[in-house]
């Protein structure tokens, strides 16, 4: 069975620690999202991380496709700032930059780049065992650059999309990835193009 992919970046979010919902903006882009994919046609499903952020950005593409959402925790980003006294925003983020910069690395509270991009193609691996058609996930923009820089390579991928590794991925992105000999091709990259109405301009958030 073929199947494609549609791995959706969550809306802009609040900038708190723990589990942060969508700011307003946030909210207006998940929206914009929904009414684009309910134009692209009928869906195998929707699966979405089960942090905040996700599944706000999962619920108004849920109500227009007429789908419940289903969550796995393998989808979560491979980081999340905790409200811990212990790891101020500054620490948190030298962590998440040396987690980038080697793979390997386990870093404080979160998985390694190389684990975070494992468990996420299974979870794909897993879809496309019992679906075809058009799948969507509603994910985090760390662990989908995790699993890009696996399935293409950290060359191919900074010629495809050159600031992608260094500089996050836009609010509600778009990557298409489609089941090709046995593995992932992609299709597309972080494209935010039903973003460009005016005034909907998608910033860089993980």
């Amino acid at each position: 069975m073929a199947l494609r992919v549609l791995v959706v970046q969550h809306g802009e979010k609040e900038r708190s620690c723990g589990d942060p919902g969508l700011t307003a903006r946030g909210h207006e882009q998940a929206r914009i999202t929904a009414q684009w994919l309910g134009r692209a046609g009928s869906t195998a499903g929707l699966w979405s991380s089960p942090m905040r952020r996700a599944l706000e950005t999962a619920a108004p593409i849920a109500a227009q496709l007429g789908v419940a959402a289903s969550t796995d925790v393998r989808l979560r980003e491979r980081m999340n700032w905790e409200c811990d006294a212990e790891q101020p925003i500054e620490e948190f983020l030298q962590e998440w930059r040396r987690a980038s910069a080697d793979r390997s690395y386990e870093p404080r509270g979160g998985d390694s780049s190389h684990h975070a991009a494992s468990r996420f193609v299974a979870t794909l691996d897993a879809l496309a065992e019992s679906h075809s058609g058009t799948a969507i996930v509603v994910t985090h923009g760390g662990v989908t650059t995790d699993a890009l820089r696996t399935l293409v390579g950290d060359a191919a991928l900074r010629a495809l999309a050159p600031p992608l590794i260094d500089d996050g991925m836009s609010s509600c992105a778009i990557t298409t990835l489609e089941t090709a000999h046995g593995g992932w091709a992609v299709e597309s990259i972080a494209d935010t193009h039903h973003l460009t109405e005016p005034g909907h301009i998608a910033r860089a958030a993980r």
